[in-house]
C-alpha cells in the first residue's frame, strides 16, 4: 500500500513537472492549481479569487492546465493497464518496464504494447504453430543458406505446409510481423513520414460534377506536418462524402524518381532494423524482399492510419480553439442596454414575426405582418410597426439576418424615416444573427419563459433580446448552435462541448450575474451553481422575494458552503443591505475592502499603497483586485455598443462590384482569414493575406467576431456564391496581393461549412448566420421564467455599477 502511494505521488510529481514545462510556469503553481481543481474548485473561482495560491495563473492557463492534466492522467491509467497486462503474460522485463514508464505519449505507449496485445490469429501466429519460426530465425542469422533448400526441412502436412514455398511464406509472415511491431522503428519512420511524406488527394472517378465544392482538392498533395487545420478537415470531409480518395505517399507521387528514392530509403530502414543487407548471399534477395513487403504491406499502412489520426487530432485542436475564441468574442460583445426594442423575424410567405420587449426584456406585445410577396401589405405593415414603436417608446429595431432580411431592413428604414418625420428621434436599426434562434424557440426553456406563445413568435423575442444583451440570451442556446465554428460536426463532440462550455462559463463569470433577475439558464453557468442549484435559486427567489444580501444564498436548498464559496463573488445584488454585494469583491474579503474604503476616506482607493493591506490571508494580487473594483464598482468588461450600417442598394452578390468599399461585421474568424457580412446573405472572405500590410500569424490579432470593419470588394462570384474582400483599402481588384476565396491556400474553407452559400455550421434546421452580425452580444442580465428579464442591463458606455457606487457613498464607504 505504501509502495502504491509512493508510485502515485511520483506519477503526480512527474505530471506537474511536465505541465509546468509546457505552460512555462513553476511546478508548485501547477501542483497548487491541481489540488484546487481536485478539491472541487472551478476555473473562474481559482483564476479570480485564489491568485496567491496559484501564483496568478489566469483562466486561459488554467483551462490549458486542466485539459493537459486530463490527457496525462489518462496516459498514466493506460500505462498501469499495459504494465499489468504484460506482467500477467510473464513477459515484463526491467528493460520493457522502463520503456513503458518512459513513454510520453499515447502513441508511443501503444507502439510498445503492440506485440503483447491479444489479437485474432494472424498469419504469423499460424506459421509459428506450424513450427516455422526456427526457419525465419536461421535465414535471418545465416544468409549464406539457400532459402528453398532450408525451407524443405520444415514441411508439415498437418498444418498444410506441403512445399518450400508455403514454408517460406510462413517464415516471411513471422519476420514481417516482428519488424512491424518494433516500437523504435515505428517512431522513427512515423516522424520521417510526418515531415517528408505527402498526403495525396484525388477526385473519385465520376464525382467531378457532384463534388465541385472540393474542387481545390481534386489533385492535391502536401507534407502532413505543414497542413493547416481547415485543409485537413476539408480533405477528411471530402473523403467522408465520397468525393475524394486520400493516400499517404513517401514523396510527391508526380515525381517518379523522387518517389522511388524515398521508398528505397524507407525499405532500407526496415532492412537495417531486421539486420539484413544485399551482399549477394543466397538468402539476401529473399530477406530484402521481406523488408520491402514489410514496409509496403504492413508498416506504411499502419503509419498512414497513425498519421491520419495525428493530422485529425491537430486539426481538431485548432478547430476547437478557433471555435472557442470566436464564441468568446460573440458572448463578450457590447450589449445595447436596457432600451425598448422591436424584434423583427423576417419571412416571406409566413410573414414577418414582430415582438416588442421593454427595457428589462419583458415581452409587451407580439404581431405578425405581411409586407412582402406574395401578400404585399407594405403600408399596413408599416402602419402597424409605427403604432407599436410609438406606443411602447421603441428605441431599437433588431432585424434577423435570415430569409427576407434585406427586404425587412428596407421596411425598418422606412419606419424610422416616418417616425423621425413625426418627431421620434434616435431610433436605431440593426441586423442581428438568427443563429440558433429556431433551436431556442422550440426548446423547453423557451416554453417555460414564454408560456402560451407560438413557437414562430419566440424567435422574434430572442432576436430583440439578443440586441439588448447578447450574453444573457445566447447562454440559453447550445454553444454549437451559435454558429461561429468551422467543421464542428467533424470534430469530437465531447471535446468541443467541453471547450465551449468552458468558454461560456468564463464569459458569464467575467461579466457577473444579477442573482435577483437572472434566469436559470444564466445562473447555471455561474461557477459552483449548475442546473439543479440554478433552479433552486429561482424557486427560492420566487417564493421569498429578491435576495437582500449574498449570505441569504446559504438558505437555498442544497447550496452548501462549497457552492457558496465558488459562486458568491460572481453573483451580484444591487440595492441590497450590503453595498459590497453589488461588486465582484468576494464576501470572504469584505473586511479588507472596508479597511481600504475607510483608509481612502472618500478618495480613490487606487491611490493607496496596496502592500499595507496585505495580511496572512489576502496577498497583494487580491488586494489590488479589490482596489480596482472599488474604483469602478461592478464595471462591465465588454466594449461600448456599435453596429455596422449596410449600404443601400447592396442586397445580393450580383450587386457587388470590384472596388466597392463597404461596412460590414465580422461573423467568423478562421485560421485562413475572416468572414464578413456586408448584407448580401452570403459572407465574404478576407483572406489572412489581405487582413493587414504586415505578416499575420493569427487573424484574431487583427479582427474578432462581431467587430465592425470597412472592406473593399476584390471579387464577387454569384455562381459559386463566393466573395473576396480585403481590409487593405488600397488593394486593387485582381492585384497580386489579393487572394480569392477559391484559391488553393484558402480553398479548404469552401468545402463543407461554407459550401452552398450557407452561413455557419449549426445543427440541422438551425437558421443560417453568425451571432453578433451587425449587432452586439448579450451580457449579464437575463430573464425570469415568465419572460421578464432579470436585472438591469448596463447601457454602454457606462463603465461602472452606479447603484453600488451610490450605496457605498450613502454608507460612508465610498467617495
Amino acid at each position: 500500500m505504501v509502495t502504491s502511494n509512493l508510485q502515485h505521488q511520483s506519477a503526480d510529481t512527474a505530471i506537474h513537472a511536465q505541465i509546468a514545462a509546457e505552460l512555462g510556469v513553476k511546478a508548485w503553481q501547477v501542483k497548487a492549481a491541481v489540488e484546487l481543481l481536485d478539491a472541487g474548485s472551478t476555473v473562474p473561482f481559482i483564476a479570480r479569487y485564489r491568485k496567491e495560491v496559484t501564483g496568478t495563473l489566469d483562466d486561459t492557463q488554467l483551462r490549458d492546465l486542466e485539459e493537459r492534466l486530463r490527457y496525462l492522467r489518462e496516459l498514466e491509467e493506460r500505462r498501469k493497464s499495459v504494465l499489468e497486462a504484460i506482467a500477467a503474460q510473464g513477459k515484463l522485463t526491467p528493460e520493457l518496464e522502463a520503456a513503458v514508464v518512459g513513454a510520453d505519449t499515447k502513441a508511443r505507449l501503444e507502439d510498445i504494447y503492440l506485440p503483447f496485445k491479444s489479437k485474432r490469429r494472424t498469419k504469423a501466429q499460424i506459421a509459428r504453430e506450424a513450427g516455422l519460426e526456427p526457419l525465419a530465425d536461421v535465414l535471418l542469422a545465416n544468409p549464406q543458406l539457400d532459402p528453398t533448400t532450408e525451407a524443405a526441412k520444415y514441411l508439415n502436412a498437418e498444418h498444410s505446409i506441403d512445399d518450400a514455398t508455403a514454408a517460406l511464406a510462413g517464415a516471411r509472415a513471422i519476420l514481417v510481423e516482428r519488424v512491424g511491431q518494433d516500437a523504435d522503428l515505428a517512431e522513427d519512420l512515423r516522424e520521417r513520414l510526418w515531415k517528408q511524406g505527402r498526403m495525396v488527394s484525388r477526385v473519385k472517378k465520376g464525382m467531378e460534377a457532384e463534388g465541385q465544392k472540393f474542387k481545390d482538392y481534386f489533385e492535391f498533395t502536401q507534407v502532413p506536418s505543414g497542413m493547416p487545420s481547415h485543409r485537413v478537415l476539408a480533405l477528411l470531409r471530402g473523403e467522408k462524402d465520397g468525393v475524394l480518395e486520400l493516400d499517404l505517399a513517401e514523396a510527391d507521387p508526380a515525381d517518379d524518381d523522387a518517389l522511388a528514392a524515398a521508398r528505397g530509403k524507407y525499405e532500407n530502414a526496415v532492412a537495417k532494423c531486421l539486420g539484413v543487407a544485399n551482399q549477394g548471399r543466397p538468402a539476401d534477395t529473399w530477406l530484402m524482399q521481406t523488408a520491402q513487403l514489410a514496409w509496403r504491406g504492413r508498416i506504411l499502412d499502419r503509419l498512414t492510419t497513425d498519421l491520419r489520426g495525428r493530422m485529425f487530432a491537430g486539426a481538431e485542436d485548432e478547430a476547437v480553439r478557433v471555435f472557442a475564441a470566436n464564441l468568446r468574442d460573440v458572448l463578450l460583445a457590447a450589449p445595447a442596454g436596457n432600451r425598448a426594442t422591436l424584434g423583427l423575424d423576417p419571412g416571406l410567405r409566413t410573414g414577418v414575426k414582430v415582438a416588442v420587449v421593454d427595457g428589462t426584456g419583458k415581452v409587451v406585445t407580439t404581431e405578425t405582418i405581411y409586407p412582402h410577396a406574395p401578400v404585399k401589405k407594405w403600408d399596413e405593415a408599416l402602419a402597424t410597426l409605427g403604432r407599436l414603436a410609438k406606443q411602447y417608446n421603441v428605441e431599437l429595431v433588431a432585424i434577423g439576418n435570415g430569409t427576407a432580411s434585406r427586404e425587412t431592413d428596407k421596411l425598418a428604414t422606412e419606419l424610422i424615416k416616418s417616425l423621425e418625420a413625426t418627431g421620434s428621434k434616435g431610433i436605431q436599426k440593426l441586423v442581428v444573427s438568427e443563429a440558433g434562434a429556431s433551436v431556442y424557440s422550440a426548446s423547453a426553456l423557451a416554453a417555460s419563459e414564454l408560456p402560451g406563445m407560438d413557437v414562430s413568435l419566440r424567435g422574434a423575442v430572442s432576436i430583440a433580446r439578443r440586441l439588448q444583451d447578447p450574453l444573457a440570451e445566447l447562454v440559453k442556446i447550445e454553444p454549437k448552435s451559435i454558429g461561429v465554428g468551422q467543421y464542428q460536426h467533424d470534430v469530437t463532440a465531447a471535446k468541443l462541448d467541453r471547450s465551449l462550455d468552458a468558454v461560456v462559463e468564463d464569459c458569464v463569470n467575467a461579466v457577473g450575474v444579477d442573482v435577483n433577475t437572472a434566469s436559470p439558464a444564466l445562473l447555471s453557468r455561474v461557477a459552483g451553481v449548475g442546473p439543479l442549484l440554478s433552479e433552486n435559486i429561482v424557486a427560492y427567489r420566487n417564493e421569498n422575494g429578491p435576495f437582500a444580501k449574498r449570505s441569504d444564498l446559504k438558505k437555498v436548498p442544497r447550496l452548501g458552503a462549497k457552492a457558496f464559496e465558488q459562486c458568491a463573488g460572481f453573483l451580484r445584488i444591487t440595492g441590497g443591505a450590503e453595498p459590497l454585494d453589488a461588486s465582484s469583491v468576494h464576501p470572504e474579503a469584505y473586511s479588507v475592502a472596508r479597511k481600504i474604503l475607510v483608509a481612502a476616506g472618500g478618495g480613490p482607493a487606487t491611490a493607496l499603497d496596496p502592500q499595507s493591506f496585505v495580511d496572512g490571508t489576502f496577498g497583494l494580487p487580491t488586494v489590488k483586485d479589490i482596489m480596482s473594483e472599488l474604483e469602478k464598482p461592478g464595471r462591465d468588461p465588454r466594449p461600448a455598443f456599435k453596429a455596422a450600417s449596410f449600404s443601400e442598394g447592396i442586397e445580393k452578390i450580383s450587386d457587388l462590384k470590384p472596388g466597392m468599399i463597404l461596412e460590414g461585421t465580422v461573423t467568423n474568424v478562421a485560421a485562413f482569414g475572416a468572414f464578413v457580412d456586408v448584407g448580401v446573405h452570403q459572407d465574404g472572405l478576407v483572406h489572412v493575406s489581405a487582413l493587414s500590410n504586415k505578416f499575420v500569424s493569427d487573424p484574431r490579432e487583427i479582427v474578432k467576431s462581431g467587430q465592425v470593419v470597412r472592406v473593399k470588394v476584390l471579387e464577387a462570384d454569384p455562381e459559386r456564391k463566393r466573395i473576396s474582400l480585403t481590409l487593405r483599402l488600397d488593394d486593387e481588384p485582381g492585384s497580386a496581393g489579393s487572394r480569392t476565396s477559391g484559391g488553393r491556400a484558402s480553398g479548404g474553407q469552401g468545402a463543407g461549412e461554407r459550401a452552398g452559400g450557407q452561413r455557419g455550421g449549426g445543427q440541422p434546421g438551425q437558421r443560417s448566420g453568425q451571432p453578433g452580425q451587425g449587432a452586439p452580444r448579450q451580457g449579464q442580465g437575463d430573464r425570469r421564467q415568465g419572460g421578464a428579464r432579470p436585472g438591469k442591463p448596463q447601457q454602454a458606455p457606462e463603465p461602472a455599477n452606479t447603484a453600488m457606487a451610490e450605496a457605498l457613498r450613502r454608507a460612508g464607504l465610498g467617495k
